[in-house]
């Protein structure tokens, strides 16, 4: 099954509480209503932290941000105002673990390991951005905590070197699939990058981090194979900050979770057979031997005789000849089916 992500970031704007009702949409079931199965919610929704002390050159820090989605005169004001303290952090994950959820968490600096004094998350993720921090991959990696990493601003490159700092720990990662650009243009998603993951990169699971538009291409990474899927989630993508407007909302998530989930139990094994919920269809619209015209009681069947309509509980076209050339018992009106007991 399909591991999805929903990832929060920072699209809580700094408010616990709305970090908390956001999880509560992530953990939601779905009812197929068409076949009344209950399909499982996400598994896991992700948290950035940063420590702001190893985040901007502070003239970056300190420059004006009159952005519509500013919380703060400056970057650095900005910053502060969406960043979740340590025990917020535990507060939120604590949550997500009483609905059943993983937790991931985004840690941007070495500095934000301080959140591993009070607790322990499922995974950690590396941001595309930090793909090439590989100070940080090391003291992530130390921890010997699974680890997913991007590729959004990565090539073969940057993605080996990285793999190399982290297998030095452990070789428990995950690798997804990722373009930086916000939102992406489908002509830059470039699906096929999955296979290449899975052939070169096959020791690691292999997925896919979302930023486009829509729904259409995370189901459609899962069709190809993606075992990871992790897309912003939202109260409501009207919402002030700068990843709202790109994020699913309750109706996306929705949608996303459910086909995702639908097609996980389409995928099925590499074989072709008859599955049992189709026999009755086959035998009531498969083709059985039949007369073409009317026979009388002791009438010798030739293949001039017969040809094939519904239903498909008689002789087949391959066993005609168990009726060629065999007599018929009772008569038998033009258009109806053979069966066993009508021939001797």
């Amino acid at each position: 099954m399909t591991y999805i992500i929903g990832e929060i970031g920072q699209n809580h704007n700094g408010s616990v509480e709305l970090a908390k009702v956001i999880i509560d949409l992530a953990s939601r079931e779905i009812k197929d209503e068409l076949f009344g199965n209950v399909l499982k919610g996400m598994d896991a929704v992700k948290l950035t932290k940063r420590d702001l002390k190893q985040e901007l050159s502070q003239s970056q820090m300190n420059r004006v941000y009159d952005s519509p989605h500013s919380f703060g005169s400056t970057y650095g004001e900005h910053r502060e105002k969406l960043e979740l303290s340590d025990e917020e952090h535990f507060e939120v994950y604590k949550h997500a673990k009483s609905l059943g959820l993983d937790f991931v968490e985004t840690l941007c600096a070495e500095g934000c390991l301080s959140i591993l004094n009070y607790f322990t998350p499922d995974k950690l993720k590396v941001a595309s951005r930090d793909l090439t921090n590989l100070p940080l991959l090391a003291a992530l990696a130390e921890t010997q905590i699974p680890i997913i990493i991007s590729t959004g601003m990565a090539g073969k490159k940057e993605l080996d070197e990285a793999i190399a700092v982290i297998s030095k720990y452990h070789s428990n990662l995950s690798i997804l699939h990722c373009v930086s650009q916000y939102p992406t243009e489908p002509k830059n998603v470039n699906l096929n990058t999955i296979a290449y993951l899975q052939k070169y990169y096959g020791d690691y699971t292999i997925g896919y981090s979302d930023h486009t538009i829509g729904i259409s291409t995370p189901v459609a990474a899962v069709a190809m194979g993606a075992k990871i899927i992790e897309k912003h989630i939202t109260l409501d993508r009207r919402m002030k900050g700068t990843d709202q407007a790109g994020s699913l909302g309750p109706d996306g998530v929705h949608r996303m979770v459910r086909d995702i989930r639908i097609l996980d139990q389409s995928m099925g094994v590499e074989d072709i057979f008859i599955v049992e919920e189709t026999k009755a269809a086959k035998v009531k619209l498969e083709r059985s031997i039949a007369t073409k015209v009317p026979l009388k009681a002791g009438a010798v069947i030739r293949e001039a005789d017969i040809h094939l309509l519904s239903p498909g509980d008689g002789f087949k076209w391959t066993e005609r000849t168990n009726v060629i050339g065999k007599t018929a018992i009772n008569d038998i009106q033009a258009n109806e089916v053979i069966y066993s007991q009508n021939i001797k």
